[in-house]
């Protein structure tokens, strides 16, 4: 005789739906976790790498124009400190009511900097350039020997004789705690990586 066991009934019921309650209330907890680690991940890259800026008129020529858009990289400096060539944004002697400035770093901290005969000298030597750029015209500041301190950079515009930059007395040396970070992606013309 065949025996028919019964696989149904109301306590089996009371557990399958208790399973799909589990069950369901895991996915939303799943989906919830990881909505929130891409909301974290997408804060930080914003905070780091999405801040942009708008380059103030023709200083730092051809490089970036009047009104380009720059995205600005914070968190490459928490690691390592500005070199010679990279394009840094700071406020002016950390005014924060003053727009973003954006200048290549010249001398680094410890460095003497000097502008004589048009040509810019670090430690004694010619300055190598990465760029393109006319001879200087006015030394300013850097008419004399320029020691930078521990926690100070030297930095000019690209577009030499037309930039506000460490020659004069409104921008001087550039103190570590007025960087914002370093410009690393032209947003206006798609341009990335060495400005």
């Amino acid at each position: 005789m065949v025996q028919f066991h019964r696989s149904g009934g109301p306590d089996y019921i009371t557990r399958k739906k208790e399973k799909e309650k589990v069950s369901l209330t895991r996915m939303i907890v799943a989906w919830v976790v990881e909505i929130l680690i891409v909301a974290i991940i997408a804060a930080t890259l914003v905070y780091f790498f999405g801040m942009r800026t708008t380059n103030q008129g023709q200083s730092m020529s051809p490089t970036l124009e009047a009104g380009d858009k720059v995205l600005i990289d914070r968190f490459v400096y928490m690691f390592k400190n500005p070199e010679a060539g990279d394009l840094i944004v700071f406020l002016p002697n950390g005014n924060e009511k003053s727009h973003y400035y954006i200048k290549r770093v010249v001398g680094t901290p410890g460095d003497t900097v000097q502008i004589k005969n048009g040509k810019v000298y670090v430690n004694g030597e010619e300055f190598e350039e990465e760029i393109e750029v006319s001879k200087i015209e006015n030394a300013e500041l850097a008419e004399d020997e320029i020691k930078l301190a521990k926690d100070e950079y030297f930095v000019l515009g690209d577009n030499r004789n037309n930039s506000e930059d460490s020659r004069h007395v409104g921008i001087g040396n550039i103190k570590d705690d007025y960087i914002i970070g370093k410009a690393w992606f032209n947003a206006t013309h798609g341009k990335m990586g060495k400005l």
